[in-house]
């Protein structure tokens, strides 16, 4: 199945890019849990940008409930912070990902997959915020894969991540990949920790490639972008 558009008409109208997203996400997890070592499992996380949890101080509280949360015992007293001394914008983008984890390892995240929303891409602090994200997951030595199928946000989060690790431009992608994916996997060879990475230019019409995904502690397992792109298409009846 080419590689559609989700993001202008007429695919984008009334099938909105969430929704495809969701059960792009979700497939690609089933797809793992089914070719994956018994020892790794892949969950499916969908966070909403610009929501988090709101300040404990909105909430009012019922008479008598501190003393029930406290077990019934002496009721605590509401800690009150001072004024804060500065107070910061802040970005909570998208977050459209599927965690691989190790039970081996007592569930330590072993790798992870990231979809690409337009959110992520929308201005200078989403895309920092988006290439902070995943500089920090590589500095783990969790494998990653990056999937950005966004063609309306013309930028390339792969070169953020670059710029933000201070690697040369020789690192960067080709002029004008505004949809890619990349695969990367941390690793040391010869006394030194390397980066191995692969970056695939996508194209609307165009097949979607296989990617490398990287398990922390074991092995590199493919992942058929295409197969589970092809299965939500026919799901969200847009083949």
């Amino acid at each position: 199945m080419p590689l559609l558009d989700h993001f202008t008409s007429p695919v984008s109208l009334p099938r909105k890019w969430e929704s495809f997203h969701t059960y792009w996400a979700a497939a690609i997890g089933a797809a793992l849990n089914r070719a994956l070592p018994p020892r790794f499992f892949a969950a499916v996380t969908i966070h909403p940008g610009g929501r988090i949890e709101a300040d404990v101080a909105e909430f009012d509280l019922e008479p008598g409930q501190a003393e029930n949360e406290s077990g019934g015992g002496l009721a605590l007293e509401t800690y009150v912070p001072p004024i804060a001394t500065t107070i910061l914008d802040a970005v909570y983008p998208d977050e459209i990902e599927i965690p691989i984890f190790d039970e081996y390892e007592d569930g330590r995240l072993a790798a992870v997959i990231e979809l690409v929303s337009s959110s992520n891409k929308h201005d200078p602090a989403s895309r920092r915020s988006f290439a902070s994200k995943c500089a920090a997951y590589l500095s783990k030595g969790v494998g990653l894969i990056v999937v950005d199928p966004v063609l309306v946000m013309r930028f390339n989060l792969h070169d953020e991540m670059i710029e933000l690790l201070g690697h040369p431009a020789s690192a960067r992608m080709a002029p004008k990949s505004w949809m890619y994916t990349a695969a990367y996997r941390p690793t040391r060879r010869d006394d030194k920790n390397v980066i191995d990475v692969w970056t695939e230019g996508l194209q609307i019409d165009a097949v979607l490639p296989t990617m490398p995904l990287s398990l922390k502690g074991w092995q590199t397992v493919p992942v058929d972008l295409e197969e589970t792109y092809m299965e939500v298409c026919q799901q969200c009846r847009l083949i």
